[in-house]
């Protein structure tokens, strides 16, 4: 790893930047989350030799490390010309981008990174794997930011939807967009303590998943006062009712894995589905970001 010798701060927010049109997009969201946050700005750019060891050339690798070095200065160009009041940091790494990003560790307060378009995710992106191993929040831009903006969060009782509901609140506060709850809970892995009972009772099905939607939901009003805030309990598969709401909304946040029992390195089916789906920017968060 190469960085500039301004590295040693002890929280950021990271991007990652390539040159293309989907980093840039990722690097304005960066950006204006770091004013937001009053945090530097690290910009991040692997290069890689693009051929087997076998073909290794010196001078050839000396060529294409300098073009990530120019790619990487072009980014932090653009990042200073954006937001000329955020401190903007830059680091260099050799290999591919998902290392470099899963590798920022504690120090990073979120990391964003750019996505292909809804529905053509290609197998193996970067985008797919950050969010399923980083132990930071993950933000995929898709789309340019709203200026009025909703931010919709998936609550189904879990640890990591709580800790989706903290970053949720916190962008709408910072940002001053409004906040949409939503549990879809027509599905067995989303029934509260596993009680499939309770999807022979509609009413009671309503009263008792509308509990913990409501119980989730109160500490972040107290907390977050000024935040518009909504709930919606639907009877819909959460995978369903999220990219539904994710239709409206600027933001979506989920936990990288809900109620249902999951691989550790796995992304969750639904955090999954709006990744790949999802026509706004989604947010990944796990259980523990402190």
């Amino acid at each position: 790893m190469e960085a500039d010798e301004e590295e040693g701060v002890m929280s950021h927010v990271v991007v990652g930047y390539d040159g293309t049109s989907e980093s840039e997009r990722a690097l304005r969201w960066a950006v204006e989350e770091a004013r937001l946050r009053r945090l530097p700005l690290t910009v991040c750019h692997a290069w890689r030799w693009p051929y087997p060891i076998s073909f290794m050339d010196y001078e050839g690798v000396a060529i294409v490390r300098r073009m990530g070095e120019h790619m990487l200065d072009h980014g932090v160009s653009l990042a200073r010309e954006l937001a000329p009041g955020v401190k903007v940091h830059k680091r260099l790494d050799s290999g591919g981008p998902y290392d470099s990003l899963v590798n920022q560790g504690p120090d990073a307060e979120l990391i964003v990174i750019g996505s292909h378009p809804p529905d053509e995710m290609p197998v193996g992106s970067t985008a797919l794997r950050v969010p399923a191993r980083a132990d930071r929040p993950v933000v995929v831009v898709r789309s340019a930011a709203a200026r009025d903006g909703q931010v919709v969060v998936g609550v189904d009782g879990s640890a990591g939807a709580d800790a989706a509901l903290a970053l949720g609140f916190e962008e709408a506060a910072l940002r001053g967009w409004r906040l949409r709850a939503v549990y879809g809970c027509w599905e067995p892995g989303a029934a509260p303590d596993g009680d499939l009972s309770l999807f022979g009772e509609e009413d009671k099905l309503r009263h008792v998943c509308g509990s913990v939607l409501e119980r989730a939901v109160a500490p972040w009003l107290v907390k977050y006062p000024t935040v518009q805030a909504t709930t919606s309990l639907l009877l819909e598969p959460p995978r369903q009712a999220l990219l539904e709401a994710a239709e409206g909304a600027t933001l979506a946040v989920v936990g990288a894995r809900g109620a249902g029992e999951v691989a550790p390195l796995t992304l969750g089916a639904t955090s999954d589905a709006l990744l790949k789906h999802a026509p706004c920017t989604v947010a990944i968060v796990p259980q523990r970001i402190g």
